[in-house]
């Protein structure tokens, strides 16, 4: 912002859920200068620690990914059917750990076989992270998504960071949030929250808008079946967006159970109200 001098700044951190290459841009432009360096990383409650983030000096960031993994963590793609190690650049599976490190949860409090039947039962010999993810060709990580929150569409197989990215490129997109719904035909529908610039109204030409960039970005397959505007989106305090409550909705669902870790627990009744538009 103009109005502050943040000349002094030398590194900007991101955390929390992904961030796309149009907010990445903008967090390095209007924040950074174009100075900074952006460390993205990559991380869990867990994990105890990042396991994959770009080291300033060391690593020419990459809007939207990160390198992997940080010193002690030996980072893995798995194929996610087979389980087995994917070798090389240009592949795409899951995330995954290969050996324990210092930092790394042990147990769940008074459930220990939650804890294997979640984090190590899915891949053996592995911690499995929980979330899709692809390594390019030089080497660095995007985080695809939650793998519970991958989209089966028509027989599609589609991510959800994928789908966030091709809405907010658009530019007057400022955050969005796609999740999966049960359709009749297509197994699962598209739905997407979208929170808008300022000034910017929601109108079907807009939606219409939305669905092209869409289009144009992943395929005809990806195009999304609902767009409801999201003044804001239902996040905890430490800035996870709760998927749960989105596919509820988008499901016409009124039932959501724990909802005291959001943030803004009124911007439910706003979405509800939205998706009924």
């Amino acid at each position: 912002p103009p109005q502050y001098d943040l000349s002094s700044l030398r590194v900007l951190g991101s955390v929390g859920e992904p961030i796309n290459p149009a907010a990445w841009d903008w967090y390095n432009d209007v924040i950074g200068g174009g100075s900074a360096t952006v460390v993205d990383t990559y991380w869990q409650t867990e994990t105890g620690g990042h396991v994959a983030l770009n080291l300033p000096g060391v690593h020419e960031p990459k809007a939207g990914s990160c390198r992997g993994g940080t010193y002690g963590i030996d980072l893995k793609i798995l194929d996610p059917k087979s389980g087995e190690v994917i070798e090389g650049n240009g592949v795409e599976g899951v995330l995954a750990i290969s050996k324990p490190w210092p930092g790394m949860a042990r147990t769940c409090l008074g459930d220990h076989s939650r804890f294997k039947s979640t984090y190590l039962s899915p891949y053996p010999g592995f911690y499995f992270a929980g979330d899709g993810a692809r390594r390019d060709e030089e080497g660095y990580i995007w985080v695809t998504g939650r793998v519970d929150d991958v989209i089966n569409s028509s027989g599609h197989r589609i991510g959800t960071a994928e789908l966030e990215s091709a809405l907010v490129s658009h530019p007057r997109v400022a955050q969005a949030a796609v999740v999966g719904y049960p359709h009749d035909i297509k197994g699962e529908g598209v739905a997407c929250y979208t929170t808008l610039t300022e000034g910017t109204v929601m109108s079907e030409e807009l939606r219409k808008e939305l669905k092209m960039s869409v289009r144009s970005s992943i395929g005809p397959f990806a195009t999304p079946d609902m767009i409801i505007e999201a003044p804001a989106l239902p996040m905890t305090r430490s800035g996870k967006i709760m998927r749960r409550i989105l596919r509820k909705i988008a499901g016409g669902e009124t039932e959501f159970g724990d909802t005291s870790t959001l943030a803004d627990p009124s911007c439910v009744e706003v979405l509800v109200e939205n998706a009924k538009a």
